[in-house]
């Protein structure tokens, strides 16, 4: 046989690597037309973001995300537009603002936004400091709030919905500094958890001369107990106890043997609600306590330390293994805590109007770098924040039948 008959391409092959082509570059497009022509379903959310400095407001973007990506709508037709549909801090042009929140509203009005929303859903009530809005000073140092904390109204509000069995959706920092405490005591009180009094974050390297994102308070709060002394190079977990401003250092190999904290699922967590059985998480988290006999826990941090670390937790009375995702989901009301900034991802809204785009989620991102955060959106907050939305909705159309 010839080399010319050996070396021939075959027509068949040839066809499918075409045609082959030809769906992976229709793909996008078909994908697009099948959200687009999906059914919108209504499910009216009030969404509290008080720490949005520029557009969009990544606070509560993933949440906007999922709201698009499954077509719920705040009314019978129009969809969720995250520059404008949530109750909070409205940055303007030339540092000017303008204050949009629940504080605006009398009891009357929040009874009848209480009767109107279908959820809540508080993303964040940081809220907005002088020197990261007004540019004084350095960013990184502590100074006078603008705008921000859980209010009376917010919590007169949760009470509300919680009376009318109505899906409530908190996370960190929605109780913690600067919420007045007799505030977060009612808080508390009614939903059946306790903060600590402590918050965490990872960070990378300790190193000051690398890492320019510690935060100079942090720095500063450590020095004032320890001699005005900085020892560490590596990176690890910052704990910082908003009483009183302590802070303990878990350095990794001096403290920990990984430094990352994780989020390990129970069963109901991976089976239900599509969460991995274990995930990174290195952003700022919280310490609660749960009352157990009015609420679950289905997932926990993990802080991986060895027998240092473990003494050093135990001094300050720190647990090593405490709730990220609270919930109470049983007829008398819905709700759920998640214990870190879990709506705080850095996403582009763009990829919410393909019909299946999570089939593709391992494109989105790269879990070889410690600090990246689309993984924990594509892998964690979307199946469950989903699920949750999907579920509710569900119960609604099935109490009107």
């Amino acid at each position: 046989m010839s080399e010319k008959v050996l070396n021939k391409k075959s027509p068949i092959k040839s066809s499918w690597r075409g045609l082959l082509a030809i769906v992976i570059f229709l793909l996008p497009f078909w994908m697009l037309v099948v959200w687009f022509f999906l059914p919108g379903r209504k499910l009216l959310i009030a969404i509290v973001d008080k720490t949005v400095v520029e557009y969009p407001g990544q606070e509560h973007l993933s949440l906007h995300w999922i709201l698009n990506q499954e077509k719920f709508l705040k009314n019978n037709t129009d969809r969720y537009e995250p520059n404008e549909d949530y109750f909070g801090f409205f940055p303007l042009e030339d540092e000017k603002y303008k204050l949009k929140g629940l504080e605006r509203f009398d009891s009357t009005q929040l009874e009848k936004l209480s009767v109107d929303a279908d959820a809540a859903y508080i993303t964040d009530a940081y809220g907005v400091f002088r020197n990261e809005w007004f540019k004084q000073g350095n960013i990184q140092d502590r100074s006078g709030i603008v705008y921000g904390g859980m209010s009376k109204q917010d919590l007169y509000f949760l009470e509300l919905m919680k009376q009318k069995r109505k899906l409530i959706i908190t996370e960190f920092n929605s109780i913690g500094s600067p919420t007045d405490p007799a505030i977060r005591n009612k808080f508390e009180q009614t939903f059946g958890i306790h903060w600590s009094g402590w918050i965490g974050r990872y960070f990378e390297s300790f190193d000051t001369t690398i890492n320019k994102e510690i935060p100079s308070w942090l720095i500063k709060n450590y020095k004032r107990t320890h001699n005005d002394q900085w020892p560490f190079r590596k990176g690890g977990v910052a704990f910082i106890n908003a009483d009183n401003d302590l802070v303990v250092i878990l350095e990794n190999e001096k403290h920990l043997k990984n430094g990352l904290p994780y989020i390990y699922a129970s069963q109901e967590g991976v089976d239900h609600y599509g969460m991995p059985e274990k995930m990174k998480y290195s952003f700022w988290f919280d310490i609660i306590n749960v009352n157990q006999n009015v609420n679950h826990v289905i997932s926990d941090f993990r802080i991986d330390v060895n027998e240092a670390g473990q003494a050093e937790l135990a001094q300050y009375k720190i647990p090593s293994t405490f709730p990220a995702i609270t919930t109470h989901m049983n007829s008398d009301y819905r709700f759920f805590y998640f214990s870190a900034d879990f709506c705080d991802n850095p996403i582009s809204l763009s990829s919410s109007y393909f019909k299946g785009v999570a089939l593709f989620k391992w494109m989105m991102y790269t879990e070889r770098e410690p600090l990246e955060r689309k993984s924990f959106f594509w892998r964690l907050y979307r199946p469950l924040v989903t699920t949750i939305l999907n579920d509710y909705h569900d119960s609604i159309k099935k109490d009107k039948n």
